[in-house]
């Protein structure tokens, strides 16, 4: 492919993408749903250029910000809380789930055990993008949400490593399990005090930096330093970048400004909502080429094999979830300090098997050939599984999920839950404001200060306590809005007032940016304070 087409191609990806995204929000579909099958449908339009994925592109450029973006929005207090179903799901069902498809597709389609178990590795990992995209809308317990988050941080790092021992075992002809258990255990201590040492490393190079285009440059390479070096030496880079974006997660927010904050933020949500939307659509083009490849398989293979594969992964992670929840409570100790949720909770993690674009790259970077020049077995039907797998999965279990929330009534312990965060979010924000009052007034003992000055901060003060509701009962989130609706208006005023001087020449071009930023700063001020909550 040429570089004009190449480009031009990029371009009409980038305007599906937005395209997409948009028609996503007006069906309520997760977007990652619908931008598979634009891919798919792009990938058989006549003249459409087929771009192969290059595995390197998911492994190593794309993978470390994706996994490291969303450690960093991961509370580290919460992921230490729920480090047990965390651990046993993203471990322990990866690995349960290797097994399972290893043995089902050795006794019901021949596949030799190593194949199986690669074949099962591949397809062992769940991707949460979509799930957590409908999840989000839904407002499930925020504990699912973390459990979620925290195993699609994990898992990857497992099947990584489980198909790296499956590629060298097929490869070579050996394995040994105690070896494999150490050099698991050996890669897991290495590369968390790699990442807290990159994290530590990072953030105090920002730090002393205090620059925001400096410093999100810094946050961008932080990733790949964190992933790269240990992938290198033959682990999964996985577990260094997750420790990496925990340890700046729970540490940034005293040594990252407030500026870079800002910037930062805006930065990554854009960074990675072109990665994921463009990774699910080249993904969709992969169809392409699977289908070319086809010819040389029957069909009844290949769908057998995808069927049989698909239905064992979901009644693997079921069979391990529930068993996962309940049985680790039998011990009094846990079962006192951590009670058992309901079974509907159970079930909506059981639900959640999405399969992803990890998946498809793993199969993608299998090599061509073994080092004895003969081709590598399966390869080819290993590629049309794990995409049949994901294109099922992605489909059939991200428009499931919306129905299985609604039906199990999950989200209304959701509500309720949103409902006492708000309530604890507006107290805390009160005793914020009685703590810097505090302060004022001891400044105001200690310093000489103006009158004007004193009376300006606390106007301050005030405007910002008024604008906080004194409850969350309905009438109180209507009058919230009304007056949010009516600030939105006042700022538009102003914002149309600023564009007239300008253009009679009556100020420059850099002080309405000055203003207008002002007025930019205050309309997202009001959009992070909207107080809403479907009482239920």
């Amino acid at each position: 492919m040429t570089v004009e087409a190449s480009f031009q191609l990029f371009l009409i990806l980038l305007a599906v993408l937005a395209g997409t995204a948009l028609l996503a929000r007006r069906v309520d579909v997760a977007p990652a749903i619908l931008l598979l099958l634009a891919g798919i449908a792009l990938a058989f339009v006549p003249g459409m250029p087929s771009p192969e994925l290059p595995p390197e592109l998911i492994l190593l450029l794309v993978l470390p910000p994706l996994i490291y973006s969303a450690a960093v929005a991961m509370s580290w207090r919460e992921f230490k809380f729920n480090l047990r179903p965390i651990i046993l799901l993203a471990v322990g069902c990866v690995i349960f789930t290797a097994f399972a498809v290893a043995a089902a597709t050795h006794y019901l389609i021949g596949l030799p055990w190593n194949v199986g178990f690669l074949l099962g590795a591949i397809v062992a990992p769940p991707d949460v993008v979509a799930p957590l995209a409908v999840a989000r809308k839904l407002g499930i317990p925020r504990r699912i949400m973390v459990v979620l988050e925290g195993e699609g941080l994990a898992n990857d790092a497992t099947a990584l490593i489980l198909y790296r021992f499956a590629v060298a075992a097929i490869a070579t002809g050996l394995f040994s399990l105690p070896k494999a258990i150490g050099e698991f255990s050996a890669i897991v201590v290495g590369e968390a005090l790699f990442g807290i040492a990159v994290g530590w490393l990072s953030l105090h190079a920002r730090h002393w930096a205090r620059d925001s285009q400096i410093e999100i440059t810094l946050s961008l390479i932080t990733p790949y330093v964190a992933y790269w070096l240990p992938e290198h030496v033959g682990g999964s880079g996985v577990i260094a970048t997750v420790a990496c974006g925990l340890y700046v997660s729970w540490n940034g927010p005293l040594l990252i400004s407030a500026m870079t904050r800002l910037q930062g933020i805006f930065f990554w949500n854009l960074v990675i909502y072109l990665i994921e939307g463009l990774l699910f659509l080249l993904t969709g083009f992969q169809m392409r080429l699977l289908y070319e490849r086809s010819k040389s398989f029957p069909l009844d293979d290949i769908l057998i094999a995808i069927a049989i594969v698909t239905v064992m992964i979901v009644i693997a992670r079921f069979a391990w979830t529930f068993p996962a929840i309940y049985v680790p409570r039998m011990i009094e100790r846990i079962r006192r300090c951590d009670p058992a949720p309901p079974w509907q909770w159970a079930f909506v993690l059981s639900f959640t098997g999405v399969r992803g674009a990890v998946s498809l790259a793993a199969a993608l970077a299998l090599p061509y050939a073994l080092p004895d020049g003969s081709a590598f077995p399966y390869r080819d039907l290993i590629l049309f599984v794990a995409f049949g797998v994901i294109f099922i999965t992605l489909v059939g279990f991200g428009l499931g999920l919306a129905p299985v929330v609604r039906w199990l009534g999950v989200a209304r312990a959701g509500r309720n839950e949103r409902f006492a965060e708000l309530e604890s979010e507006i107290n805390a924000r009160r005793e914020a404001l009685d703590v810097a009052l505090k302060s004022l007034e001891s400044i105001t003992e200690s310093r000489d200060l103006s009158e004007d000055v004193i009376r300006l901060l606390r106007a301050r003060h005030e405007t910002r306590s008024n604008q906080l509701p004194n409850s969350l009962d309905p009438d109180a989130q209507l009058l919230s809005a009304a007056g949010t609706d009516l600030t939105h208006e006042l700022i538009e005023a102003e914002r149309q007032f600023i564009h007239d001087l300008l253009r009679d020449g009556k100020i420059t071009d850099e002080a309405r940016r000055h203003i207008e930023r002002d007025l930019d700063l205050e309309e997202a001020s009001l959009a992070n304070r909207e107080f809403r909550c479907d009482v239920p």
